[in-house]
């Protein structure tokens, strides 16, 4: 028969608070409001840096901005057409040096009609001819009142051709100046020209008999190019989402 051992030899419990013991857990520590706040800011910053990346990769912004260029070309070809005075839209391009500047470009009216290319012919013609009138008189010993008096007729024909010619900017609810977004970049064709301008001044006229220039304006971001083609006759624009060839004639 076995004999029970001796208190003092009993296995004795573990004690949390002796040496060598099993140690409590740590409760864990949350985050403070200062870290929290920094955590928000950093995925703000990456957020915002995705969509300007989604933004250039899709050309979202050209594609608003061509809208809104339309917009205001068929405006101000309305414009002309109603108010019988010769219109334009200036384009502000950098050049390349000028790189991060943005593109701008506002409406300018003149005071009257400017002619088309026809009619300007035919003023000069008829300019032409009056001076050719002058000529003659003068061979044939006419008085020199009636020179003077056919110079005055010529310079005031071409004070008023001066005159009306005289643009200033035209403002209206639809047709306001505007400046693109740094990455958008503009280029213009017109009929009289041989190359797309990508910097420096360029203009699309609007003449009061209900006529504007054949043009293109193309709209780039990145390497995605929206182009307006825009109707002669009737001033309507249409927009291809690729960057259209330009008439060879």
């Amino acid at each position: 028969m076995r004999r029970p051992l001796p208190r003092s030899r009993l296995p004795s419990a573990p004690s949390s608070g002796a040496a060598g013991g099993v140690h409590a857990r740590r409760p864990r520590r949350g985050l403070t409001l200062v870290e929290l706040t920094i955590a928000i800011a950093i995925i703000a910053v990456l957020f915002s840096a995705a969509v300007i990346g989604i933004g250039a990769v899709t050309g979202a912004q050209a594609k608003s901005s061509a809208g809104e260029l339309a917009g205001t070309i068929r405006s101000l070809y309305d414009t002309a057409a109603l108010s019988g005075r010769t219109c334009r839209i200036v384009f502000e391009i950098p050049s390349e040096k000028e790189e991060g500047t943005p593109v701008r470009y506002h409406a300018e009216c003149a005071q009257g009609a400017l002619t088309t290319d026809k009619d300007r012919e035919r003023a000069l013609a008829t300019e032409e001819k009056a001076r050719e009138d002058a000529e003659r008189e003068r061979d044939r010993g006419r008085s020199r009142r009636s020179r003077d008096n056919l110079e005055d007729l010529m310079s005031q024909e071409r004070d008023r051709i001066e005159k009306a010619g005289r643009f200033s900017e035209y403002t209206a609810p639809e047709v306001k100046a505007r400046q693109l977004p740094g990455s958008v970049r503009i280029g213009v064709w017109t009929r009289n020209q041989q190359k797309v301008i990508r910097s420096g001044p360029a203009a699309l006229y609007f003449f009061p008999q209900g006529v504007t220039e054949r043009a293109m304006v193309f709209v780039s971001q990145g390497d995605t190019t929206w182009t307006i083609s825009v109707a002669p006759l009737t001033g309507k624009t249409s927009i291809a989402g690729e960057e259209l060839e330009v008439p060879r004639s």
